[in-house]
């Protein structure tokens, strides 16, 4: 009998979010419930694109013999974006950021995190380091894309049209928080075919 592949999941939160987010928290207790096999990290996204996404691959390659999938939020959802592409691994994406680089324009200067308190700056070269970041060529069948029409922070229209060829979840109403979250997990888990690591 062939051995499957251990498998992991990247769960990516949002701009001025955590791992302590409802979403991140909702999953974890899934997976810990339904797959205890899968392993789930989360980390503290650093406030800078680049050192992010930096941050991102060295968990991915501390772990190189795993099968990984990214859950996206948000900004995480951008992020995992250009994670699914460089990897060809899939990924789910929750209410994502599409055009990041134009919404936290708004944002240029001093922040908050609600969640962890800390205090840090959104830079102008932070733009460009996210439109860098951008993946025009979306591959076919490689992501799961969920989006609410009432999120009050993006455009749901925007990931709906960057993803023609995925597996297209539109929810009417809704909030940008993805209401009724925990509804979606066994969809999100096989979308991810996590069912044959068991």
């Amino acid at each position: 009998m062939s051995q499957v592949m251990p498998q992991a999941i990247l769960y990516i939160h949002g701009f001025n979010s955590s791992p302590t987010s409802m979403k991140a928290e909702l999953t974890k207790r899934y997976l810990a419930e339904h797959f205890p096999e899968v392993e789930f990290y989360c980390p503290q996204i650093i406030s800078s694109p680049n050192a992010a996404i930096a941050q991102l691959e060295s968990i991915i390659s501390s772990r190189p013999n795993v099968l990984w999938h990214f859950v996206g939020s948000s900004l995480g959802g951008y992020f995992a974006t250009y994670l699914a592409e460089k990897y060809q691994v899939k990924a789910v994406l929750v209410n994502p950021a599409i055009t990041p680089y134009l919404l936290l324009a708004d944002y240029i200067g001093w922040q908050t995190n609600p969640y962890t308190q800390e205090r840090y700056q959104v830079l102008p070269e932070h733009m460009t380091e996210l439109k860098a970041l951008e993946r025009q060529k979306i591959t076919e069948n490689l992501y799961q894309v969920m989006v609410q029409t009432g999120d009050e922070v993006l455009d749901y229209q925007l990931a709906v049209d960057k993803f023609p060829n995925s597996q297209l979840i539109v929810q009417q109403g809704g909030d940008h928080s993805f209401i009724d979250f925990a509804d979606m997990l066994p969809t999100i888990t096989d979308f991810l075919a996590l069912a044959n690591a068991k």
